[in-house]
């Protein structure tokens, strides 16, 4: 698949394009004022529509495969569980790749990474199309390919979500990501449809043989868009160093974590629809085409909410989007579990509304909350987690249906989905979502020393010592506090505060960074406008200018 989580880009090309002083701003991440923006004005801009198309052609091929390998083991007899395990399996690689995958994107040239992901989905694919021609697919074989082609997914997952910013000025993402779920759920719509037709009359080698031109078309894109060398990778980080910075940043930014925790939430019982439906449409005595059908409601649904969710998001905010999407959601599960076939069929689009609106409001919110910087490791992190979550889903829910039956299982998901959209009162997004300025602050001075250390010197401990006047105490922890984040997002791998006990105004902060390099990352790359309010809130409550010290090891100091 192109990128079945995501389909985002990226844009020398994107911005060029637009012709406007915004297509500069978004590859800098600077703010634009809020304007009203037509859901399709991202397909206005040449590279992204290119890449777009090629998008949805991998994903339709991508979903071909998916009701192929089910409908294959559902015709070997295979059990619930083993049928659940294709979820599983396309799935679990996010759960083991996901995070070394951010890594990767952030440290080599993104579009050399798609290039050669897709290429490999492509060899995946043909193979197995040859082993179905031959009559030699078994479903551990199946199984395993699948897991491969999810590996192949996982790794360039990260770079499709970090692109997207490139593509579209800043004020077109929340756009670009819905039309991202078109690419998904469009393709959901027609694949699964166009795989029951093909299964009925022709086999599942030819559904599996669609797959494979699919990944060489968008090879074809990306071959054609002339992208604008990527900056930063003349010194690119260590990779475990770079996965430790990506994961503190994960770690210490409460705005990433709620979104993390919203997309766990969701995908967990929104999980056993998609993978409990084949077994859901086997007992309602449909063949091939019946279900592909089922699935292409959902994907009809997801369309549908593209254009309604902007509507929506005018009138509502993005809480109460993501508490109608769990709501509704349930009701095409209640459907899928009791109704018939002709109800299923109408109810199952509204999942595929609240599908699309769950997804766009929380893939438009990670975007807009990330700094550039960290940008592929944020994306691998929430990746992580909703798949992961989903892949997780999938297995409990087959094991579920085994044990109580099909009926059951989706019947708890219903009270769980329920339980999501009440919990929205204690766990809602977090104020400055995705509008907090994550434009690169360059103009931080680095520190004169007495010695030159060397990039990999450190640990380095810093010091810097405050004057505060006791009527600006309170303000000036609660100031602290939010800088500490700061600090600990942007490198440091320890920070402290104190008060001194023998001068009553003085105040002490201390944090650790792993090495010389990593301080001087942290100066120059990371910092953005945000961490510049903070620092500039901590600096109107001192009553003379912080001192900052700088110490290493005796060993760099006696080199």
């Amino acid at each position: 698949m192109a990128n079945g989580s995501a389909s985002n880009g990226s844009a020398s090309n994107g911005a060029a394009s637009n012709g406007s002083a915004s297509g500069a701003a978004a590859a800098s991440g600077s703010r634009i004022p809020a304007v009203a923006v037509s859901p399709w004005a991202p397909l206005g801009i040449t590279v992204f529509r290119v890449l777009w198309f090629a998008q949805l052609g991998s994903n339709i091929g991508t979903w071909m495969q998916t009701v192929g390998a089910q409908w294959f083991l559902v015709e070997s007899a295979a059990g619930a569980t083993i049928i659940a395990l294709v979820q599983t399996a396309s799935l679990t690689p996010s759960l083991l790749f996901s995070l070394p995958a951010g890594v990767l994107s952030d440290s080599v040239d993104r579009r050399r990474l798609l290039i050669w992901g897709s290429l490999a989905s492509a060899a995946v694919a043909t193979a197995l199309t040859a082993l179905t021609a031959v009559n030699a697919l078994t479903p551990v074989l199946l199984l395993a390919f699948t897991f491969v082609l999810g590996v192949t997914a996982a790794v360039t997952g990260p770079a499709w979500q970090a692109i997207q910013p490139e593509l579209v000025p800043r004020n077109q993402i929340a756009a670009a990501s819905g039309l991202g779920g078109i690419t998904v759920n469009g393709a959901r719509a027609v694949g699964p449809a166009l795989a029951g037709v093909l299964l009925a009359t022709t086999g599942t080698a030819v559904v599996f043989g669609i797959n494979a031109p699919s990944f060489v078309a968008a090879v074809a894109a990306l071959l054609w868009w002339r992208r604008a060398p990527q900056t930063g990778l003349d010194d690119p980080e260590p990779a475990w160093a770079a996965l430790r910075a990506g994961l503190r940043y994960v770690a210490s930014a409460h705005l990433i974590r709620r979104i993390l925790l919203r997309s766990a939430l969701f995908a967990f019982p929104a999980s056993a629809l998609w993978a409990l439906l084949p077994i859901t449409a086997a007992k309602m005595g449909l063949g091939s085409a019946g279900y592909g059908f089922l699935l292409g409601s959902l994907g009809v649904g997801a369309i549908i909410g593209i254009f309604v969710l902007p509507i929506a998001r005018r009138r509502l905010s993005d809480n109460v989007i993501l508490v109608l999407s769990a709501l509704l959601y349930a009701v095409g599960v209640v459907a899928a579990a009791f109704l018939p076939f002709g109800i299923t069929l109408v109810l199952l689009a509204l999942s595929g509304i609240a599908w699309i609106g769950t997804l766009t409001v929380l893939n438009a919110a990670l975007q807009l909350t990330l700094p550039q910087w960290v940008r592929s490791r944020g994306a691998a992190a929430y990746i992580l987690v909703f798949m992961g979550t989903m892949a997780a889903g999938s297995f409990v829910w087959g094991l579920v249906a085994q044990l109580v039956g099909t009926g059951t299982a989706l019947a708890v998901t219903v009270v769980l989905l329920v339980g999501v959209a009440a919990s929205i009162r204690f766990l809602p997004l977090l104020n400055g979502t995705g509008t907090v300025d994550r434009s690169i602050s360059m103009s931080w001075p680095m520190p004169t020393l007495v010695f030159e250390p060397d990039p990999t010197d450190g640990p380095v401990t810093v010091l810097v010592r405050y004057r505060v006047q006791a009527a600006d105490a309170e303000a000036f922890r609660a100031a602290m506090a939010a800088l500490g984040s700061s600090r600990r997002r942007t490198g440091a791998a320890r920070w402290r505060f104190y008060r001194s006990g023998e001068v009553a105004d003085e105040f002490l902060e201390m944090f650790v960074v792993s090495s010389w390099s990593e301080y001087r990352r942290q100066q120059t790359e990371r910092l953005t406008g945000r961490d510049r309010e903070f620092r500039d809130a901590v600096s109107a409550l001192c009553s003379s200018a912080p001192v900052e010290s700088h110490y290493f090891p005796p060993v760099a100091v006696a080199r």
